[in-house]
């Protein structure tokens, strides 16, 4: 190989371009020729070379292949034949691509500069390019729409698909935007930001449950039809109050006068006269928007509420049927007790709504009747994958058990109705704030276990109190100094985690209680379960009980005591003002005992 590459080098040092007569040096371009004929030239000329070389390639005598001969001297050129060696698989382009054999040469700007012959030959057309007083044609329009929508999501929040099937979702608290008004001029700013603000403007909207507002609204969207697909959620409340307004208020009056558009006037509030029908309300949904997949009722609250009318007109014996709405796959029920006081109104609501997933229901103020209620609906069969039931919300301690609730416990174990409603066979998710105890986990595995593969992914449950038996009545309280209550707490926590031997399918599990007049927030008992990490309350109980059912588990932190406490010479507990207002990852039941003398707040620096 060393001397075939000597004899190429040789052989290309003794190389000369043809000469030219004018020119001597043979790089030099003449340019007297013209432009055509010096590219075929220039051609020719590479073509000649590369045929040098090559030919000087294949007529190489050493062969390091085949033996032989030493090498012959530079001056004797014999033929033979030359195989190159197979080129390895692993080598980078192992078939080059066959070139063509016209080979064009590239020109740069500098080049075309040296053309003299040629005037105007480099200079672009005639207003190619941009005068000093000319500006480009781009504009806002011409972003991209990723762009746009990352502008309009910082101003009105980021979006969620009515869609999502994520459970930190809550739509019984969603809100539409505070400054709808004054974002809508945004619509003004271009033609793209008119239909992109237009979307998320109508994307949710709530409505007055009159008739009047019924026709108005439906009157709007008949002559704006392009703004019915926008709507995704709709509100639609029912309002418990009406006005009636008197004669005109004189100066020396004593009452504060309500200021209308007609003037000052004294007025009172009566119960609603023209409120829609629930029948109403869903002809106008169906109608209206093709597209919407999220529905809330909000009932109101009142003493002595008047019930939400379903029909349009109350006929008893008659088997009627509501309209139906397609689209809406999600029930938001607020004030629920004004909607659904029996298994009728129940049955009622839920014709309307045929491809219904997700309920939930709040009621603004606890009774037995809630109680009595939800227990008959629960216990039918519905085909709902989420459940979110929330009957006292209030978020309260209390000395003990009151007396409607003492009402429900003679009639129905309502732990037993919810235990049923989990275990359909389509839910998932199942989120419920009220009073429980550990039969709902019991009956939960119980009636579980004739189900193959259960669906029932994430259970959350806020503790209102523990239902249990008692021998007095101040044994009923709730509360981080009652020690009735933190038993039976401890008892529903382990019955959740015993359950999950069964509950396979269950990867999210909290059970806590929230007390807003606690003295001390971050001691309220919680257990969590999430991403195969526990926190929350702990015993030598829980953590065997866990390692069991669920050997990868591990709590995130096992600690002795509550943290920056002390205690006084009488026993009580002494907490610091700078105590940590974070939850706590770690919480002994034992250390609740300390707490049941009571608690002072220290004030000293």
């Amino acid at each position: 190989m060393i001397s075939t590459a000597s004899t190429i080098y040789a052989r290309d040092s003794t190389m000369t371009l043809p000469s030219n007569p004018t020119h001597s040096d043979p790089l030099t371009l003449d340019t007297r020729l013209p432009r055509s004929e010096r590219d075929q030239s220039l051609q020719e000329e590479e073509e000649g070379r590369a045929t040098v070389e090559l030919a000087n390639i294949i007529t190489t005598t050493s062969n390091p292949v085949s033996p032989g001969s030493s090498s012959p001297p530079l001056d004797q050129v014999g033929l033979q034949d030359f195989i190159p060696p197979t080129r390895p698989s692993s080598t980078p382009f192992p078939h080059p691509d066959p070139r063509n054999a016209t080979v064009r040469r590239a020109t740069c700007p500098a080049e075309d500069l040296m053309d003299l012959d040629e005037p105007g030959h480099c200079q672009p057309p005639a207003g190619a390019l941009p005068g000093p007083s000319q500006s480009i044609g781009v504009n806002l329009n011409h972003l991209p729409a990723e762009i746009h929508e990352c502008i309009l999501d910082h101003l009105f929040g980021f979006r969620v698909s009515p869609a999502s099937k994520s459970s930190i979702v809550r739509w019984g608290t969603a809100l539409r935007h505070s400054r709808r008004r004054e974002l809508s001029e945004l619509s003004l700013v271009s033609s793209v930001w008119r239909i992109l603000i237009q979307e998320r403007l109508y994307r949710h909207i709530k409505l007055k449950a009159t008739i009047g507002s019924l026709r108005s609204s439906f009157s709007w969207f008949c002559q704006n039809p392009h703004l019915r697909c926008y709507v995704k959620h709709i509100e639609v409340w029912f309002p418990v109050f009406q006005p009636k307004y008197g004669p005109l208020a004189v100066s020396n009056t004593n009452v504060l006068p309500t200021v209308t558009a007609d003037g000052l006037t004294n007025a009172t509030y009566l119960l609603p006269g023209n409120n829609c029908s629930l029948e109403e309300a869903f002809y106008f949904v169906a109608e209206t928007f093709p597209e919407v997949s999220v529905l809330t009722l909000e009932g109101g609250e009142r003493k002595k509420a008047p019930k939400v009318r379903h029909w349009i007109r109350e006929e008893r014996g008659q088997l009627r049927a509501m309209p139906k709405v397609e689209t809406v796959r999600t029930l938001i029920c607020k004030g629920q007790w004004n909607l659904i006081r029996s298994l009728q109104d129940w049955e009622a609501i839920m014709s309307a709504l045929p491809n219904l997933q997700e309920w939930h229901g709040s009621y603004s103020k606890p009774k037995s009747k809630s109680y009595l209620t939800m227990a008959e609906v629960l216990g039918q069969p519905m085909s709902l994958s989420t459940l979110n039931l929330c009957i006292e919300g209030d978020y309260r301690r209390e000395l003990s058990f009151p007396h409607y609730f003492n009402k429900v416990r003679t009639k129905v174990h309502f732990c037993s109705t919810l235990a049923q409603a989990a275990a359909l066979p389509s839910m998932e998710h199942i989120s419920y704030t009220g009073r429980v105890c550990k039969q709902f986990f019991i009956d939960l595995v119980h009636r579980l276990k004739d189900i193959r593969n259960p669906r029932l992914k994430s259970i959350d449950i806020t503790v209102k109190n523990c239902c249990r038996n008692v021998a007095h009545w101040n044994e009923s309280g709730s509360g981080i100094t009652d020690m009735f209550f933190i038993k039976a707490f401890e008892a529903l926590v382990l019955a959740g985690i015993r359950s999950l031997e069964k509950l396979t399918s269950v990867k999210y599990l909290r059970i806590r209680y929230v007390d807003l007049d606690s003295p001390v927030p971050p001691l309220n008992p919680y257990f969590q379960l999430r991403n195969g990490w526990a926190s929350g309350v702990w015993s030598d109980v829980i953590v065997s009980e866990l390692n069991r059912v669920r050997p990868s588990v591990r709590f995130e932190e096992l600690s002795e005591s509550f943290g920056e406490v002390g205690y006084s010479k009488d026993g009580r507990m002494v907490i610091n003002p700078d105590f940590p207002r974070a939850r706590a990852l770690s919480l002994k039941l034992s250390n609740y005992r300390l707490l049941s003398g009571g608690i002072s707040i220290s004030h000293s620096v």
